[in-house]
């Protein structure tokens, strides 16, 4: 018998060495956060992993499973005993070691094995940590198989059997590195940043880069996992700043910048201007689109307007459908739609055949975006982001909500919304013109002009989201509209950062 997971222990207490703990908030929407030593410990990751070993053999897959860590002072040792628990029910386990994320959804088809648990804490402060999980390659869990796998560990229903293995592929990155760069040289020589935030993608990055051919400037790509310099997020502006600085100082031709776990790249132009990622995404189609006819696409709902009204994209008979923001819906969604990108706001890109197989590779993005510009002769980045309509948009902003409350505060958002758009309400002087109510709420006025409001799926946030195809006054009139309505709430805290 295995005990039963207490959602509360307190350190240096023998329960706390003897029992699991796991806070059931930590099973998100599609993967899984807690804090180390507050909200899980070691034991709790073994009952994770027998947890996730019953349900793939729930689900009628093979259990077998790769799996990796990322750069973090305890990431290794979480491993362990998450690999001790699927021993425990019955899986071979693959180590790949130390990895990006990216790098082990790629060795679940290098290595022909069905699942991959990936712990990673990501772009999250030091002290988070957390699992990626998939059963479905390139598919990763959605709320089904997390609503699953949080009753499975729980209540402690592992079930657990004789015929778990292991083995450890040692030098694994260089097969990753091998098949990411197997392709012709650029032509165009490229001077280009990277930057890692001294994060995994340091390992591995920059001879990424100069493989196809970039004179490669590193930027902290030094493993250090105390994070000196600032989180490794490329959506936060003190990274992008830094990335600015060194692409002017050494007059680069673009500034690349990856996340914690390497699934997500940040670009600033060549006038240091920070692009955000779905302006990118924009570019990209653009670039894609012209090359494959009636390419079809998918975007966030955090992402621009532009996918649907720029006329190029349209020129070229690219469709886009909106769908709900998160790695594995969108993965799922442009998967089903076989589509030949799928675009996320905070960076997760996910491009099928010819580009890649389906899951989010930072790498694969980098490569993209240089292969783009290898496309245009003549042109800069600044050049490709100048040709597209201007919209003015807001950062990805994130007032502090509880995780107990933040789902029930987005939905309070949403009947208020819903409730104005009935009365036939303005806002700012404007008719609402559209509710996209897929994942919180994205309001649409006339003009344009549009503000949302979600719950974020991995750490105790809300997410909100403002732009205005009309001038900055009305994307920060859309602000204070959101905003206003937020304040009313004294849940809702203060922001990671503000327009």
């Amino acid at each position: 018998m295995f005990p039963t997971p207490k959602p509360v222990l307190l350190p240096n207490t023998y329960a706390f060495e003897s029992e699991p703990m796991v806070k059931p908030t930590g099973f998100r929407e599609y993967d899984a956060r807690w804090l180390f030593g507050k909200e899980i410990n070691l034991m709790g990751v073994q009952a994770l992993g027998m947890g996730l070993g019953a349900l793939i053999a729930e689900l009628g897959v093979k259990q077998e499973i790769v799996t990796g860590h990322d750069f973090r002072g305890y990431s290794a040792s979480i491993k362990y005993a998450l690999i001790s628990g699927l021993m425990a029910a019955g899986c071979k386990v693959h180590d790949i070691g130390l990895a990006v994320t990216p790098m082990a959804y790629f060795a679940q088809f290098d290595l022909d094995v069905p699942c991959v648990a990936m712990v990673t804490a990501s772009h999250n402060d030091n002290g988070w940590t957390g699992v990626k999980m998939g059963a479905n390659r390139p598919l990763t869990f959605g709320p089904d198989e997390m609503t699953r796998l949080k009753e499975i560990v729980l209540g402690a229903s592992f079930g657990n059997k004789a015929g778990g293995a292991y083995q450890f592929h040692e030098n694994y990155p260089a097969r990753y590195i091998a098949d990411l760069t197997n392709r012709a040289k650029l032509k165009r020589k490229l001077k280009v940043v990277a930057a890692c935030g001294n994060g995994t993608a340091g390992a591995f990055a920059p001879q990424v880069l100069d493989a196809i051919g970039c004179e490669v400037i590193p930027l902290d790509t030094e493993l250090d996992h105390t994070f000196p310099k600032y989180n490794p997020n490329p959506e936060d502006m003190e990274m992008l700043h830094a990335i600015r600085d060194a692409v002017l100082q050494h007059k680069a031709d673009v500034g690349l910048g990856f996340d914690g776990d390497g699934d997500r790249c940040g670009v600033v132009d060549n006038t240091g201007e920070e692009i955000f990622a779905d302006k990118v995404g924009v570019m990209l189609a653009r670039d894609m689109s012209a090359i494959h006819k009636d390419a079809q696409f998918v975007v966030d709902v955090k992402s621009t307007g532009l996918f649907i009204t720029d006329p190029i994209l349209q020129k070229q008979g690219a469709k886009t459908a909106y769908w709900k923001t998160g790695h594995s819906y969108m993965k799922r969604r442009t998967n089903e739609l076989n589509a030949l990108a799928g675009f996320e706001k905070s960076g997760h890109f996910f491009f099928n055949t010819p580009f890649g197989r389906g899951y989010d590779d930072g790498l694969v993005s980098a490569i993209a975006i240089c292969e783009m510009l290898d496309r245009a002769p003549g042109k800069s980045m600044a050049d490709l982001k100048n040709a597209l309509p201007k919209t003015w948009s807001s950062p990805t902003m994130s007032p502090h909500c509880a995780d107990e409350a933040k789902y029930g505060m987005v939905d309070a958002v949403v009947k208020h919304f819903e409730g104005l758009q009935k009365q036939g309400a303005k806002i700012g002087g404007q008719a609402i013109r559209d509710l996209v109510t897929v994942n919180g709420v994205r309001v649409t006025v006339e003009d344009g002009s549009w503000g949302l409001v979600r719950a974020s799926s991995n750490k105790p946030e809300l997410v909100v989201v403002v732009e205005s195809p009309v001038s900055e006054q009305r994307m920060r009139d859309m602000f204070e509209t959101v905003d206003g309505v937020l304040r009313t709430h004294p849940e809702v805290g203060e922001y990671n950062q503000k327009i």
